[in-house]
């Protein structure tokens, strides 16, 4: 099972909407399914022309290593060199910092993964984590488990 298009297109707008109500910067969302293909990507007027390939970076990333953004810049850290040849190798498409976050049904199916650009990272994944939301889906950032590890 992945993500439909209406999904993946509820996801952009209201992610965008978010940006929009929160007043940041043009953002870049781009929906990806469980293979990685593209399934909707919108670049807001204004948003830089890397965002769209940012944006797809941040969700392959966390599609092709199986892990989230946040542990992706855990692993990055502690073995650079190691980063660099998975980078090189995943053709530049794995970023270590917040934006790619995976879609999950209500049973915990993985469908995909959103990647957000053009503010700050946690912001470009509040959105992404709006718009999951507002597609009556649930996103995985790497968040919860912190907040578990602090409880």
């Amino acid at each position: 099972m992945s993500i439909t298009l209406a999904q993946a297109n509820r996801i952009v707008q209201a992610g965008i909407d978010f940006a929009r109500a929160h007043h940041l910067e043009p953002l870049t969302l781009a929906v990806l399914d469980t293979g990685g293909v593209p399934v909707a990507l919108a670049r807001e007027d204004g948003a830089g022309l890397l965002r769209p390939d940012i944006a797809i970076a941040k969700a392959w990333g966390v599609l092709g290593l199986g892990i989230d953004n946040r542990e992706i810049g855990r692993r990055a850290a502690a073995a650079p060199d190691f980063f660099t040849s998975v980078t090189a190798l995943a053709g530049g498409r794995v970023l270590p910092v917040p934006g790619g976050v995976f879609v999950r049904d209500a049973h915990g199916w993985l469908l995909g993964a959103v990647g957000a650009t053009g503010d700050t990272s946690l912001n470009d994944e509040r959105a992404a984590v709006a718009g999951i939301r507002a597609a009556g889906l649930v996103p995985e950032t790497g968040a919860e488990d912190e907040e578990e590890k602090a409880a």
